[in-house]
């Protein structure tokens, strides 16, 4: 195996910086309370410190396989990581709530860059028969960080300082950089020529719906400022596919969503990730807000969750193929929506965490499974060169969902209960948690109903116009 390109380094290098930027979608929140004391920080600005890069990431995951495709994967991975490594430094020195804000919306459109296109180049580097392991643990790593996120952020705020949530990204995104120009192979999409239109109405519309969805948790669905963007967006993302299917370079191939299998699976993705992260949000909550447990406590406790991933994703990606995709994916949503059911039906202000322990390591297991195959049952309906692409389309997907079931269980728990007292908090959590089961049924059954593979050859774009490869060096 070359060196350069090879699927080893390929992963490590991808690997570590696809973790870095899911872990800092979450590793600020256990940091919040001494940000707020450090700046006289109001509520809304705290707020908009984890949401400025939530925002961000969503919107911009798809726009970076674009440009990915159209620029050099290499090339634009490689500008991402310097972008969240200059991110994470102006994070680190900021000195008033404003510039740490601004500095996190920056990050995220750095860790917009980075996942889909460690994806692409990580599937590129390897054999098909080694395809599905390094989807599964890349993708593995991911919903690893997204999870552990909180805990890390409360280990080094206890040991240490919240400057350094931020950063410890530095000397990694210093050393990944040189890496990846050394060992990365460069690839591009099929298409020489840049749909700037088609790529400004994807961006902008993605831009109103998750920014909508954003603001309903404090403003509610019924306000002005969430249903004016909402609808703005949805528009715009309509005039997207009616625009794409007139050009003859479109961003996103509307016969790509003529496949069943490439829509469902991307479906089960907005919805499974929507349901079980919506779920995690209150529920991190619960633990500190309700059973008192300190953010490092915490932290541990869901540990049985959040390292069941590890586990599990390599067998699945190992066995995906002998068992079915299909079928791991349908018990990977079901796992998921009986642990929220269990913890509905236990959750109360005495509860103890022996009785939860059961339903996170089912939790576990079954977020696992979908951290390990969400991607792969993707890509098994597109081409090699469509990839890209696709990539971009389900890693929305998967951001859109948890802003999507963040704010839709937020809602529920703010109109059910509140924070006034254990009590309030678990009156309105019970019922977000059935909401969130419900959403997870929902994608078990999309699950069940995508096909168990493509059903027939995907048409490879490579036999109309040659894919161009470049080995620089």
């Amino acid at each position: 195996m070359n060196v350069r390109g090879g699927g080893l380094p390929t992963f490590l290098i991808t690997g570590v910086a696809a973790f870095m930027a899911s872990m800092d979608n979450l590793v600020v929140t256990t940091a919040l309370p001494t940000i707020r004391d450090r700046f006289n920080a109001s509520l809304e600005s705290l707020e908009w410190t984890v949401n400025a890069y939530t925002l961000t990431y969503a919107i911009f995951l798809l726009t970076a396989a674009i440009l990915g495709d159209r620029f050099g994967r290499r090339r634009v991975f490689v500008g991402g990581v310097t972008l969240f490594t200059l991110a994470s430094a102006a994070a680190a020195m900021a000195t008033s709530a404003e510039m740490l804000v601004l500095a996190r919306a920056v990050q995220g459109v750095g860790a917009s860059v980075i996942f889909p296109l460690a994806l692409t180049l990580v599937v590129q580097s390897v054999p098909q028969e080694r395809r599905g392991m390094s989807i599964a643990g890349l993708s593995g790593m991911s919903g690893l960080a997204i999870a552990i996120g909180p805990w890390i952020g409360g280990v080094i705020v206890e040991l240490g300082d919240w400057h350094w949530v931020f950063w410890i990204n530095v000397p990694i995104g210093l050393v990944l950089v040189p890496l990846a120009l050394r060992f990365l192979s460069e690839s591009h999409g099929p298409y020489g020529r840049l749909d700037v239109r088609g790529t400004l109405l994807v961006t902008l519309g993605l831009l109103g719906v998750v920014y909508g969805m954003v603001r309903s948790t404090t403003l509610g669905w019924g306000s002005p400022q969430v249903i004016v963007p909402v609808v703005a967006g949805a528009a715009l993302l309509v005039w997207f596919v009616v625009f794409e299917g007139r050009v003859p370079n479109p961003v996103m191939p509307p016969r790509l969503f003529r496949s069943r299998g490439f829509t469902l699976s991307n479906l089960v993705a907005l919805l499974v990730q929507g349901g079980m992260f919506g779920a995690v949000f209150l529920l991190t909550q619960f633990l500190q807000h309700v059973l008192n447990f300190s953010p490092m406590g915490a932290g541990l406790r869901t540990l049985p969750w959040t390292m069941m991933p590890v586990l599990v994703a390599p067998l699945a990606g190992m066995f995906g193929e002998r068992i079915g995709v299909r079928r791991l994916m349908v018990a990977g949503a079901v796992l998921q929506g009986g642990a929220l059911a269990w913890f509905a039906l236990v959750v109360s202000p005495e509860v103890s965490y022996l009785v939860l322990l059961p339903a996170m390591v089912v939790a576990g297991l079954g977020m696992g499974l979908f951290f390990a195959l969400s991607a792969r049952q993707t890509l098994d309906f597109v081409s090699v060169e469509e990839e890209g692409i696709a990539s971009g389309v389900n890693n929305s997907m998967r951001q859109v969902g948890v802003v999507m079931g963040i704010a839709v269980l937020s809602g529920l728990f703010a109109s059910t209960g509140g924070y006034a007292s254990p009590e309030e908090f678990v009156s309105g959590l019970r019922p977000a948690l059935w909401a969130g089961t419900a959403i997870l049924a929902l994608g078990a059954l999309a699950a069940l109903l995508t096909p168990a593979r493509p059903p027939a050859p995907v048409a490879r774009i490579e036999e109309i116009k040659p894919l161009r490869t470049v080995e620089s060096g």
